[in-house]
């Protein structure tokens, strides 16, 4: 199956359609590949500014990033104590490392929303958040836009030649996005003191927030 028939719209939607899949697709947690694949087929020609492309995307990408950030941010008060003690030493560990964890999140195709859930629960400082992603946002879309426009979209074909329905590409996007809400669910069960309590020490000892 040729790529471009994931998205066969892709040279009629235009920046707006692009900024809105982008926006929407990462509002919805774990599953921005939908965004990100549309971005590649764009950029695969000459029809579009591959600079507008990158800014559209990383902008709008964030902003939703952001509003996630934000809902975790207040989500903590939804949880009960008994969680909020289980994920204190995580919530932790990834606050220390805050700007770092969420400009590699975004820099990479992970499930970024791993790390910018505990984030938001640990109450990371809002603006560094969205500097550090906005910027990992810029890095990653450059290296697809990039690939896309000067190598051609010969590079992610050949995983999609034995697909013939683009409907199957649809169901996986939801499988993953069902898979990854299952992991952030075992992440708030898991008892991180004794996780991390012999790798991280400083995460379990008692400070005043306690």
């Amino acid at each position: 199956m040729d790529l471009s028939a994931i998205f066969p719209f892709a040279d009629e939607i235009g920046y707006l359609g692009l900024a809105l899949v982008s926006f929407f697709a990462s509002l919805i947690p774990f599953v921005p590949l939908p965004s990100f694949i549309l971005l590649a087929t764009m950029a695969a020609g000459d029809k579009f500014n591959i600079h507008y492309l990158v800014l559209i995307t990383a902008i709008t990408s964030t902003v939703a990033k952001q509003i996630i950030f934000l809902i975790s941010y207040g989500g903590r008060k939804m949880m009960t104590e008994k969680t909020r003690k289980r994920m204190k030493p995580f919530e932790k560990l990834v606050k220390r490392y805050g700007a770092a964890a969420a400009f590699v999140a975004a820099a990479t195709p992970i499930p970024d929303d791993l790390i910018y859930v505990p984030l938001g629960l640990a109450r990371y400082n809002p603006l560094r958040f969205f500097i550090s992603t906005l910027a990992g946002k810029l890095v990653l879309c450059y290296v697809i836009v990039l690939v896309s426009h000067y190598f051609g979209m010969n590079y992610l074909e050949p995983i999609l030649e034995n697909v013939d329905d683009p409907m199957i590409v649809y169901i996986g996007f939801v499988i993953f996005a069902v898979t990854m809400v299952a992991a952030i669910l075992v992440l708030l069960r898991l008892d991180w003191a004794k996780l991390l309590g012999k790798f991280a020490p400083w995460t379990v000892q008692k400070d005043d927030d306690d």
